[in-house]
């Protein structure tokens, strides 16, 4: 199809335009690519040169300023270059990574991982277990300042035995652990002793994955090309490139055009996809929440916190989300909706224009004469702040300061060109995690946990996160979660708005792709099982 040979041509012209650029190549001169159109050097016929031909997928990417798992969240490229001890499957589901077993003692609270022979790094050098616990430590040092933090807060003692065997004592149980130890492993001999957020290794990952980097041209793209000797088997996509593509709108033109082979698109630039031979639509679960988070460090809702109920009930949720995500989502109205923990019976906070309007009348707010409320003088409205290039953020916002202004909320949306996380007032926020209950709920809520970019604290919150974190038994965590939802919903850190879909659009060439696995936070995990990915042409 004139599509697929275009996408080849346009693949081609980058990997060379890069090696042009300076990139280096772990796999031979980029001239001896062959596109199946020549014959080779011993005069084969050019059916047979056909078969040798690199097959490359062309991915639709968000930029990266760096690659660095230990210090960042939700980078999807992560899962291409590094792998943890544990892993998961395609129900999302801990299985063993690099680590082939471990053992748990109840007594100490001690984890031993065995970790599998003959791991290497894309350099060639060993993996260890040196290695692991110096990306743990790193990790829990207060001056790396890792988001990632408060996963690991309760490793009392880390012991390396030999080579192959690594033992965690935890403080406390914590039963989630085993979780955590997805966490991407990096090479203490490339990292001991530089900055874990300045060194230019994060510029230059080397990791153990089933893809090296090959090279990266700042804004534009970053090659890989397949790791030969991947404990799970060579993947059987020769080179993937992350084209980097920050607008959902050009994304899916270049999509149709052929430049990229696949990409995360919002609703509706998928939709044009549907019911086309060329292209396979994946609207796949997610546990992805959207919501506005409010900056308790602003001194507006050190006065302003008792409305926030007002904009909880201001919103309704089920016309965002047929008209910005076409139907694909649902009402949000917590954390854990896509998890076994999850709570029904807390408040929804239901669409209620009448109930809004009563709570900011309780409040001493009074309607001025430009229809917004007042109190103090001072007009009742805030900023949601949004990050640019998503457009389905963008437009939940402004569905959702429109419906505020209805009910005599003065909101508006602003979409700087850099975040301020600390003087903003307020953010088109997402979140959300399809594993352990404890992912995402713990260090996004509780107080000055590393990833609380709202500054939300509550006392009750943080003690029945602690406690449900330490129960194995179902019915004992199930009790504590309760709690938490219930004092979440009694004291909101956010206005929850939906859950959505994660609408990935692909050339239909593309096999392997395991389309019911629930996704998490930005629709990552899509890559999970890339090494059995082909292109069947």
């Amino acid at each position: 199809m004139k599509k697929k040979m275009v996408a080849v041509l346009l693949a081609a012209g980058l990997v060379i335009s890069l090696a042009a650029c300076g990139g280096t190549s772990e796999t031979g001169n980029t001239a001896d690519v062959k596109t199946g159109n020549e014959e080779t050097a011993d005069d084969e016929p050019a059916e047979e040169a056909e078969n040798t031909e690199e097959s490359t997928l062309t991915y639709g990417s968000g930029d990266y300023t760096r690659i660095n798992p230990a210090m960042d969240e939700h980078c999807e490229i992560n899962v291409l270059l590094f792998n943890g001890l544990t892993a998961h499957d395609a129900d999302d589901q801990v299985v063993p990574g690099l680590a082939e077993s471990w053992d748990y003692d109840e007594d100490t609270y001690t984890y031993t991982f065995h970790i599998r022979d003959g791991i290497k790094w894309h350099d060639g050098e060993p993996f260890t277990a040196d290695d692991v616990k110096f990306t743990i430590e790193a990790i829990m040092d207060p001056d790396n300042g890792s988001e990632n933090a408060p996963n690991y807060e309760d490793v009392q003692e880390i012991t390396v035995t030999d080579d192959q065997t690594i033992a965690f004592k935890l403080a406390e149980p914590n039963v989630a652990f085993l979780e955590y130890m997805t966490m991407a492993i990096l090479p203490k001999h490339l990292l001991d002793g530089e900055d874990m957020q300045e060194s230019d290794f994060f510029r230059h990952p080397i990791g153990t994955g089933p893809y090296k980097l090959e090279s990266w041209d700042a804004g534009q793209s970053i090659v890989m090309v397949k790791n030969e000797d991947y404990y799970l088997g060579s993947p059987k996509i020769d080179k993937v490139i992350f084209k980097i593509v920050e607008d959902d709108n050009t994304q899916a033109v270049q999509l149709q055009s052929g430049e990229i082979d696949m990409a995360l698109l919002d609703p509706k630039n998928a939709q044009s996809f549907k019911d086309t031979e060329d292209y396979t639509c994946y609207d796949m679960t997610t546990s992805d929440y959207r919501g506005i988070m409010f900056n308790f460090g602003n001194d507006y809702w050190t006065e302003n916190k008792d409305i926030i109920p007002a904009v909880c009930y201001g919103i309704d949720r089920q016309a965002i989300i047929d008209a910005v995500l076409l139907g694909q989502g649902m009402p949000a109205y917590g954390p854990l909706q896509r998890n076994i923990y999850n709570d029904e019976k807390v408040e929804h906070y239901d669409y209620n224009p009448e109930k809004a309007k009563e709570i900011l009348e309780n409040a001493g707010c009074t309607m001025d004469d430009d229809g917004f409320y007042e109190r103090n003088g001072e007009e009742i409205g805030f900023v949601i702040s949004v990050m640019s290039g998503e457009q389905d953020r963008i437009d939940i916002a402004q569905a959702a300061a429109q419906q505020l202004q209805e009910i005599g909320i003065n909101c508006t949306v602003d979409i700087p060109a850099q975040m301020d996380w600390g003087g903003q007032m307020a953010c088109l926020i997402g979140w959300g995690s399809p594993f352990d209950a404890d992912d995402h709920t713990y260090k996004v809520f509780g107080t000055d946990k590393g990833a609380n970019y709202s500054g939300y604290s509550n006392e009750k919150v943080d003690e029945y996160l602690t406690l449900a974190r330490q129960y194995e038994d179902q019915e004992t965590r199930a009790k504590y979660y309760d709690l938490f939802q219930e004092e979440l919903a009694k004291d909101p850190a956010y206005a929850f708005i939906c859950y959505i879909d994660a609408n990935y659009v692909a050339d239909s060439d593309i096999k392997g792709i395991s389309e019911k696995t629930v996704l998490g936070h930005h629709g990552v995990g899509i890559f999970w099982n890339i090494q059995e990915w082909e292109i069947v042409k």
